[in-house]
């Protein structure tokens, strides 16, 4: 009786050092309006994301084209992407056991990171860069921002490679990835491949 007493006792304390997502994301409120926190936050990150640099890359801008970047995201955003990872609600083996091994205040200091990386556009094709501006102000301002630059809820377009956006948008539209969302299936329906391409090229040179 009493080693069950013990090991609930230990249950509960454990429980109670774990944070909420919301208490989370308080956190990280106080920590941008803190100069000193945000600096030691960054600092911290980036010694944190070292095992990121392969696919991320070390700057948080990816060197694979297929490959999202996570530099200039917003930090919430961040944030709740990778407590849905540790979680599972995202699916990606590798990624999952990567974000596992985060402590609270690590997962933080990550989004902190991230978000603190200014993000360069890339080169794109002007005219269908002009068309996907028309296509994206008509379907996804809303949601994403007149500079595709996102929000708490929604990721930063701007300055995505294309190859990584073709992909998404594709995989939204037809329902073939692992992550399906019903406002993506929408605004993404009437878009044909040309369009999708269009898109892409204007959001790939976005600052």
């Amino acid at each position: 009786m009493r080693g069950l007493l013990i090991l609930a006792g230990l249950l509960v304390s454990t429980s109670l050092l774990a944070q909420t997502p919301a208490a989370l994301q308080e956190k990280l409120k106080a920590i941008a309006a803190d100069p000193v926190a945000l600096r030691a936050a960054v600092d911290g990150g980036k010694k944190v994301t070292f095992f990121c640099a392969n696919c991320h890359g070390e700057d948080g801008i990816s060197k694979t084209p297929e490959v999202p970047n996570l530099a200039g995201q917003n930090p919430a955003y961040l944030l709740e992407q990778i407590r849905k990872f540790g979680t599972g609600e995202r699916k990606d083996p590798f990624m999952q056991g990567l974000i596992k091994v985060l402590k609270d205040d690590e997962r933080l200091q990550v989004a902190a990171y991230y978000s603190s990386i200014p993000v360069p556009p890339s080169k794109a094709d002007a005219a269908k860069a002009a068309q996907g501006k028309v296509l994206f102000t008509k379907l996804c301002v809303r949601c994403h921002g007149e500079q595709a630059r996102g929000a708490e809820l929604f990721p930063r377009l701007a300055g995505q490679k294309v190859p990584y956006l073709q992909t998404s948008i594709t995989r939204y539209r037809d329902g073939t990835g692992i992550r399906n969302n019903q406002l993506m299936s929408i605004a993404t329906a009437p878009l044909k491949n040309d369009d999708i391409v269009a898109v892409a090229n204007y959001l790939t040179q976005l600052p």
